[in-house]
């Protein structure tokens, strides 16, 4: 009964290196320092929702048996940024002695990328008093964020986006055991969507399959709030075509519909340009005014107006 009203995130979480997808060389690596029951510290780069976490609870689990939750400490760095996170709780966990039979313990630092840089800075430290006692595994989206002494201290694996092959296989399997009926099409829409993010996609199945147990394209995209890459490619097509008003209007109904911001919007223009059927090099330059009108907007400029601007643009380069 819990488990049905688990979190999908959850419950499919991977338990073994075997289930963790789209990492291959990492994991192969990671699972050699499990069976020499020794590791450096370790980082873990790379977008969200692809596996860092997972890995590292993997790793917790392999290496401790039974004993692994004494023995691993998980904290995330966005909540509690500051040095006092490093001085109290990091330092007390990683001053006492492990439980069983592995020397270490292993602290696992979520997003440390929103540590400040005295936090930082006492990470490293931290990292150098208790190397006897413990592992660390640092969690972030970008390791430039992260200071260089930290840097040097990890064996660094830099994770990608899951490949459509990987995601298919996942949602393969959730469609299988929740008993769900999924096309094609809408397997291409998730993964659309998703851009190799393994979190998004069962939090989307999860939402669509509360509803319906048979997911369509258009659940998909109505629990989503994104717009269908024909609807945007048909507001670039018309701006293409000199008609100016017709464009703006679509674009306007088409942000409605989905409740999109400026932001969303551009991101998923930015796509679609390049399936435009014009010469590549109004390609280019059309990209570099999504660009500019993403700048603008990240500004504070006026979302809806720069939009305008930018369909305005189009049709220019197009006559051009």
């Amino acid at each position: 009964m819990e488990e049905d009203r688990a979190l999908w995130t959850e419950k499919y979480r991977p338990g073994d290196f075997s289930e963790v997808k789209g990492q291959r060389e990492i994991v192969k690596r990671v699972e050699a320092f499990v069976k020499q029951k020794n590791m450096p510290h370790l980082m873990f780069a790379g977008p969200a929702g692809i596996g860092k976490t997972s890995l590292a609870l993997v790793v917790a689990k392999k290496l401790f048996r039974d004993e692994w939750h004494s023995n691993f400490l998980e904290l995330n760095a966005s909540d509690e940024r500051g040095i006092d996170i490093i001085r109290n709780k990091v330092k007390d966990f990683a001053r006492t002695k492990s439980i069983g039979d592995v020397p270490f313990k292993i602290i696992y630092l979520d997003e440390c990328d929103a540590l400040t840089k005295e936090a930082q800075q006492a990470l490293r430290r931290t990292m150098e008093n208790y190397t006897q006692t413990t592992r660390f595994i640092l969690s972030c989206n970008y390791s430039s964020k992260i200071i260089d002494p930290i840097q040097s201290r990890c064996a660094i694996f830099r994770f990608k986006p899951l490949e459509n092959r990987d995601l298919n296989i996942i949602i393969d399997k959730i469609a299988k055991e929740e008993k769900l009926k999924i096309d094609e099409k809408t397997k291409n829409a998730l993964m659309e969507i998703s851009d190799g993010d393994c979190r998004r996609v069962e939090n989307i199945l999860q939402s669509c399959a509360a509803i319906n147990s048979h997911i369509t394209e258009d659940s998909v995209y109505g629990i989503v709030s994104v717009a269908r890459p024909k609807e945007v490619n048909e507001v670039l097509n018309l701006a293409i075509d000199n008609k100016f008003i017709d464009a703006r209007n679509k674009l306007l109904d088409v942000m409605l519909k989905y409740g999109l911001s400026g932001m969303d919007i551009i991101k998923q223009v930015q796509k679609e340009i390049l399936n435009l059927k014009i010469d590549n090099r109004k390609k280019m330059e059309l990209i570099e005014k999504c660009g500019e009108t993403e700048f603008r907007m990240t500004e504070g400029s006026d979302e809806f107006l720069q939009l305008e601007s930018f369909l305005a643009q189009i049709t220019l380069v197009s006559i051009k």
